[in-house]
């Protein structure tokens, strides 16, 4: 077993947030006619949930190494 560390979940979010976004983008009706059933609403809101909390993981980075120094 290997212990998951806060840059191992910053990566992992911040991977799965690019992919929940260009799906949403994907699925939008603008970008062509793609006929699967997906809630496009839900997985917007997902996607922004993801990308939140990678953001939140760089700030408490951030704010680590400022108090580092």
């Amino acid at each position: 077993m290997f212990p998951l560390d806060l840059w191992d979940a910053s990566l992992i979010l911040a991977i799965t947030a690019m992919i929940l976004l260009t799906l949403s983008i994907m699925f939008s009706p603008y970008y062509g006619k793609v006929n699967i059933l997906i809630n496009k609403k839900r997985l917007k809101n997902a996607s922004l949930a993801f990308s939140a909390l990678f953001l939140i993981t760089v700030a408490i980075r951030i704010i680590t190494i400022i108090f580092m120094l």
